[in-house]
């Protein structure tokens, strides 16, 4: 009786790949909350003194957060 065997290593392969860029893609979004999260958190601990003395409202303080972490 005769067997065939088949390689599947390409096949492990691409999987492998598509694993390690969902887990690079993931780090970069975790780390990219992370810096909307501390540029808010940052911003919003600040007077409206110093908002004003930077050319901010209040109601730009998630703009600006999000222009730092997704946009740059």
């Amino acid at each position: 009786m005769a067997y065939e065997t088949t390689s599947i290593s390409g096949v492990g392969t691409g999987l492998m790949a598509r694993l390690s860029t969902l887990v690079t893609e993931y780090r970069a979004n975790v780390a990219r909350r992370k810096v909307y999260r501390n540029t808010l958190r940052e911003l919003d601990a600040l007077s409206h003194r110093d908002l004003q003395d930077l050319g901010m409202n209040k109601s730009e303080i998630r703009r600006v957060a999000y222009q730092a972490a997704y946009e740059s």
